[in-house]
């Protein structure tokens, strides 16, 4: 697929609050191919104020929305809401192509005052109705949704005359055939706590990953006891807060090898680590590589 309207590079979440600006103000919809682990090892759990849909094309891969973590496979649809915690994550061996289609919610008209925006899309952002986070190859509405977006797609490559309109049909079109596997009557009111306070790490995480970051100190912004703290991040992340931390910091270390000339000590240093050892050794166990065999590959893909 070519990407509309923005420069060909996929995006990468830099803040857990992404602010880069996806889309256009005329014409507010993106796709962006991407593929992990060859374009970066994962992204990151973050949200943003523009709806996503994570379309895999081929492979496998892991994906977080919110508290849930799920593997996903080739044809998987996955639904984001704007201010929904996100991210992808690589298994090793495997490589999963995917796109990234970014719009605002304006696009399908949310800020028109009529039927359409006060009965579905308005209470949609007010989390009153509960979509599908997944949609898999084996559901009944799959390949009508599939439909949609390969149509898209295909419009976004050829830009044919009023593309723009049809690229806008599509996507009410999507969104018509998810509100009819939803029922309002069925909601259960929003419990947002967890996802507040998992927000609050993040944040804290991605503005001070460069220090020492301990566990009584992570638990503390929670509000929560330490030993607390370590049964809730598991339960909600699927690992424990030293390993997500030191993932994260390992994951900043190979952009910044792939993309810089920094030494292996400075780089090590900069993203958190005071011994070049334990660097290297957890290094190698994430990536299947050591630092220098990543800077002396030509791509810098993970096996």
């Amino acid at each position: 697929m070519k990407e509309e309207h923005l420069p060909n590079q996929a995006p990468i979440a830099n803040g857990y609050h992404e602010t880069k600006k996806h889309t256009g103000f005329l014409f507010p919809y993106n796709v962006y191919p991407c593929t992990i682990p060859d374009d970066f090892p994962s992204v990151s759990l973050h949200w943003q104020d523009t709806m996503e849909i994570v379309y895999i094309k081929k492979g496998r891969g892991r994906a977080q929305v919110d508290l849930s973590v799920f593997e996903v496979h080739a044809g998987d649809i996955i639904l984001v809401l704007p201010g929904h915690l996100h991210g992808l994550r690589h298994i090793h061996g495997e490589r999963m192509e995917y796109e990234n289609i970014i719009f605002d919610m304006t696009f399908l008209g949310s800020g028109v005052i009529d039927l359409c925006s006060q009965k579905y899309l308005l209470p949609l952002l007010r989390n009153e109705w509960k979509l599908p986070v997944c949609v898999t190859p084996l559901d009944d509405c799959h390949a009508s949704l599939s439909a949609c977006l390969d149509n898209a797609d295909m419009l976004c490559g050829l830009r044919p005359t009023g593309y723009e309109l049809e690229i806008k049909a599509d996507m009410m079109k999507f969104f018509s055939i998810l509100f009819r596997t939803a029922d309002p009557a069925k909601q259960e009111p929003p419990a947002p706590a967890n996802i507040d306070r998992l927000k609050t790490l993040l944040h804290l995480i991605e503005e001070q990953f460069q220090r020492p970051l301990t566990v009584e100190e992570a638990a503390d912004v929670c509000g929560y006891s330490a030993s607390h703290f370590m049964r809730w991040f598991r339960q909600v992340t699927g690992t424990s807060f030293i390993h997500y931390l030191n993932r994260f910091r390992l994951e900043k270390a190979f952009q910044e090898l792939k993309t810089t000339d920094k030494t292996v000590l400075e780089i090590s240093q900069e993203v958190g680590f005071d011994n070049l050892s334990n660097f290297n050794r957890l290094f190698k166990k994430q990536f299947l590589m050591t630092p220098r065999e990543l800077r002396t590959t030509k791509t810098g893909t993970i096996h």
